[in-house]
């Protein structure tokens, strides 16, 4: 079992930034691969970003790629999201997931079995 917590969610102004924290409780957060979604209000939860359990791979959305950042401090037991230039549609809650393994989950919400409570972010235009 692992407790994931997310944080860093806020109002915030298009084309600033913001970085979401998600702390884990489990000791195999370190091999494992971990992933951040979100969710807009009347949508499906859709992948953002995911990480190598070394933190060596990482993985975008297509409406994210340059913009987010996706990293990993192991000692810590956090996975980090970078968000710059943010817009407005990219208001949402975003979760951290993970299945406390090594192995790729890839980028359906589906395939993580451990969620997180979320943490709202919202840019206004």
């Amino acid at each position: 079992q692992v407790q994931l917590v997310e944080s860093g969610g806020e109002l915030v102004q298009a084309g600033g930034s913001l970085r979401l924290s998600c702390v884990a409780s489990a000791r195999t957060f370190s091999t494992s691969f971990i992933g951040w979604f979100r969710q807009a209000p009347g949508k499906e939860r859709d992948f953002v970003a995911r990480i190598s359990s070394s933190g060596s791979f990482t993985y975008y959305a297509d409406s994210v790629k340059g913009r987010f950042t996706i990293s990993k401090n192991n000692a810590k037991n956090i996975v980090y999201l970078e968000m710059n230039s943010l817009k407005p549609e990219d208001t949402a809650d975003y979760y951290c997931a993970t299945n406390l393994s090594p192995m790729d989950p890839g980028d359906r919400p589906q395939e993580y079995r451990y969620w997180g409570m979320g943490t709202q972010v919202t840019v206004s235009s």
